[in-house]
C-alpha cells in the first residue's frame, strides 16, 4: 500500500509528516497478560502466524505497512508484538533485557495466545528482535516454528559496530517539540527512508516527556536536530511583537517527546544479544531467510553455511538498516516467495507473481 505516499516529493509542496493511525494497517491490538494461562487464539484469518520483532528502540508499530503489504500476498495471520520496555508492554523487571529473557517472553507470548496447540508460525525479527528470533528458535520457545528470517544482523558486523553505538545513540536530538517532528527528523535524517512508515511507527518509538516544557534541562534542547521547514510569510498587518508574544504564550502550553526507551542503558546487554549469533543461526533445523540492507560482509561462520546452502540469502539494496520499513514491498515479496517454495502458504487468489 502506498497511501497518498506519491505526493510526498512534487517540489515546492510540504511534505505530510502528520501520524497515522495503527488501525489503518492491523485488525486488533490486544493486551496479553503472560501469568495467565488460557489459551486465546485470536486468528482473524486461516494460514501460518507470522511472528514479528522489532528492532532495539522500535515497537510492533514498525512492521505496520509491511503486514499491509504481505497480508495482500499470502494466507497468513500476522503477530506483531512490542518487546520488553518497548511500546506498550509492561513487565515488572524492565531493565532486563537479555536475549534469554527476551526469548522466555516470546515462548509465553505464544503460549499464552494458543495454548497446548500453537498454528504454525514464521518467525521474522529485525535487528535486536533478529537476534531475539535466533536465541527464542535456538532455545525451542516456539515449538511449531515453520521457519526463521532474520533482517539486517550479521554477527561480525553488529560486534564492530558496538563500540560506536553510543555516539550514535548520543547524536540523535533528546527530544521533540511534537510527533511529527519525530517523524521528520526519521525521514531527513535517513532513519526511515519511507514517510509512510515513519508516519505510523515512530509514535511508537517516542513518548510524552514527564518533565514540563518550561524545567530547566529540557527546553534547550527542545529543537535539537530538527531541521525545521521555512515558515510561511507572516500575515499582512501581524506585527512581529504580537506574534512572538503569542508564540511565547503557546510554547508554554506545549509538551515534549522523548524516545520511548533509553537504549544506552541497555549496553551490558548488547554482547549477549550478537556473539555467537551466526553459529545459533546456523543451528537452527527450520528453513531459514537473511535479507541484508547492503553487501553486508559476511562473518566466517555464514559465510561457509551460505556456501553449504544452509540457508537462502537476498540483499536489498538502497534501503537503510530499517529494511522492511524502506522497502516493504521487496521484503515482502522475498518472503513470500520463501514461504511459498517451501510449501508453508500459497499465494492469494488473484495477486499476480
Amino acid at each position: 500500500v502506498n497511501m497518498g505516499g506519491g505526493n510526498d516529493f512534487i517540489p515546492g509542496r510540504k511534505r505530510d509528516f502528520s501520524p497515522l493511525s495503527w488501525s489503518e494497517y492491523f485488525e486488533a491490538m490486544e493486551d496479553v497478560e503472560v501469568e495467565n494461562d488460557n489459551g486465546k487464539d485470536i486468528s482473524f484469518t486461516h494460514g501460518p502466524v507470522l511472528l514479528l520483532l522489532h528492532g532495539g528502540g522500535h515497537s510492533a508499530l514498525s512492521w505496520a505497512v509491511f503486514t499491509a503489504v504481505i497480508y495482500n500476498r499470502i494466507n497468513c495471520r500476522v503477530v506483531a508484538m512490542d518487546l520488553r520496555a518497548h511500546g506498550d508492554t509492561k513487565v515488572k523487571n524492565s531493565d532486563d533485557l537479555s536475549a534469554e529473557t527476551m526469548a522466555k517472553d516470546i515462548g509465553k507470548v505464544v503460549e499464552t495466545l494458543y495454548g497446548e496447540n500453537p498454528p504454525p508460525i514464521m518467525m521474522i525479527g529485525h535487528s535486536m528482535g533478529g537476534a531475539i528470533a535466533v536465541h527464542t528458535a535456538a532455545a525451542n520457545h516456539v515449538p511449531s516454528l515453520l521457519g526463521l528470517c532474520v533482517i539486517d544482523v550479521v554477527e561480525g558486523t553488529a560486534m564492530d559496530a558496538l563500540n560506536s553505538m553510543q555516539n550514535f545513540l548520543r547524536s540523535r536530538p533528546k527530544t521533540f517539540k511534537s510527533v511529527e517532528n519525530a517523524i521528520e527528523w526519521s525521514v531527513k535524517s535517513g532513519q526511515i527512508r519511507n514517510v509512510e512508515s515513519a508516519r505510523v511507527s515512530m509514535g511508537g518509538q517516542v513518548k510524552k516527556c514527564e518533565e514540563p516544557l518550561n524545567s530547566p534541562g529540557v527546553s534547550k534542547s527542545i529543537s535539537d536536530g530538527i531541521i525545521e521547514e521555512e515558515e510561511e510569510e507572516e500575515e499582512e498587518g501581524e506585527s512581529n511583537h504580537k506574534r512572538k508574544k503569542e508564540d511565547d504564550q503557546e510554547v508554554k502550553k506545549e509538551t515534549l517527546y522523548t524516545w520511548q526507551i533509553d537504549l544506552s542503558k541497555t549496553e551490558k546487554y548488547w554482547e549477549g544479544w550478537f556473539s555467537g549469533l551466526s553459529a545459533l543461526f546456523l543451528s537452527c533445523p527450520v528453513p531459514k531467510l537473511l535479507l541484508l540492507a547492503g553487501v553486508d560482509r559476511l562473518d566466517k561462520d555464514l559465510t561457509i553455511g551460505q556456501m553449504q546452502g544452509k540457508f537462502q540469502m537476498q540483499v536489498l539494496p538502497q534501503c537503510g538498516h530499517a529494511v522492511h520499513e524502506d522497502a516493504p514491498e521487496k521484503v515482502a515479496d522475498a518472503l513470500a516467495s520463501f514461504m511459498v517454495r517451501h510449501k508453508f502458504t500459497e499465494f492469494k487468489e488473484g495477486f499476480l507473481w
